[in-house]
C-alpha cells in the first residue's frame, strides 16, 4: 500500500539525517544558542512550501524567546491561483533583487545567525537572504536537498546554490524530486522535505533549548494549558517578553 510505503520512506529519510546530519545540527545549535545567549537573534526564512518549518518554530508550544521568522506574505501562497496564488509566488522568489528590498525593515546584525530552509536551495529568494545576511556580519545556516547539487545548475547570477553560502549546511536527506511515491506513472506523489525540514528545525530547537538550559538561560518558552502548575497568564508574559524582543533594536541607517 502506498500510505505504508510513504511512511517508510519517510522513516528511513529521518534515519538518514539522525545517522548523518547530527553533527552539522549540532554545530548550527552551537551558533544558535550563543546568539540567543548573547542577546542576539536566530532569525528564520523559507518562502513557498518552505515557510512551513519557520511557521512551525516559532511561535508555538515549546518555542523560546530568541527566534525572529522572517514572513512576506508575497513569498507565501494563501490561495492556489490569482492575487496569493502558488503560480505568481513562485515567480516572485525567483527574480533576483527582491529579497534585499524585503530585509531592509529588518535590524540583522552580530550576532544574529540565521536559517534558512529551501528545499531546492537555487532560487533567487533564499539565495539574496543568504548573500545579504553574510554581508551584515550574520552567520547563515541552510537546510536543503544537497543531492539537487548532483543534478541540477545553480539558478542565481552568483552561480552558488543555498548550501555553498551557509556557514552551516544541513542536508534534509530528500531526493531532488521532493515526491516519493511511485504511482506508475513519470510524476511520483506525496512530497517529503516539509517532513524532514520541520524534523530538523525541531531538532536545532531541542539542541539549543537544552543548551541554553544547561547555562541557565533559557528564555521564557511557550507551554500547552494542558500542563500541570502552568499560571493562567504563562504565554501572555512570553507575548509580553517576545514584544520587548522584537522593539528592542533600532532599525539601522
Amino acid at each position: 500500500m502506498s500510505a505504508e510505503k510513504y511512511l517508510e520512506k519517510i522513516q528511513s529519510i529521518i534515519k538518514e539525517i539522525q545517522e548523518t546530519q547530527t553533527e552539522p545540527i549540532k554545530k548550527a545549535a552551537r551558533l544558535m544558542a550563543e546568539a540567543i545567549s548573547s542577546g542576539g537573534r536566530v532569525y528564520l526564512f523559507g518562502s513557498g512550501h518552505s515557510v512551513i518549518p519557520v511557521m512551525d518554530v516559532f511561535p508555538r508550544y515549546g518555542s523560546f524567546i530568541g527566534f525572529y521568522p522572517l514572513y512576506d506574505p508575497r513569498l507565501m501562497w494563501h490561495s492556489v491561483i490569482g492575487p496569493g496564488g502558488a503560480r505568481e509566488l513562485l515567480w516572485i522568489e525567483r527574480q533576483e533583487g527582491y529579497a534585499k528590498i524585503f530585509l531592509q525593515s529588518y535590524s540583522l546584525q552580530p550576532p544574529d545567525v540565521i536559517i534558512i530552509f529551501s528545499h531546492g536551495g537555487r532560487n533567487a529568494a533564499p539565495i539574496e537572504v543568504a548573500l545579504e545576511a553574510k554581508a551584515r556580519g550574520l552567520k547563515v545556516i541552510s537546510v536543503s536537498s544537497h543531492q539537487n547539487m548532483k543534478v541540477s545548475k545553480p539558478a542565481h547570477s552568483c552561480g552558488q546554490f543555498l548550501s555553498q553560502l551557509a556557514d552551516v549546511a544541513i542536508d534534509n536527506c530528500v531526493p531532488p524530486e521532493d515526491a516519493l511515491i511511485d504511482v506508475g506513472q513519470p510524476e511520483r506523489i506525496a512530497a517529503g522535505s516539509t517532513v524532514a525540514a520541520v524534523s530538523v528545525a525541531m531538532a536545532l530547537v531541542a539542541e539549543t533549548g537544552a543548551r541554553l538550559a544547561a547555562e541557565r538561560k533559557l528564555t521564557p518558552t511557550f507551554v500547552s494549558p494542558n500542563v500541570p502548575g502552568i499560571s493562567s497568564d504563562h504565554n501572555d508574559l512570553v507575548y509580553r517578553a517576545f514584544t520587548e524582543f522584537f522593539y528592542s533594536r533600532p532599525l539601522k541607517k
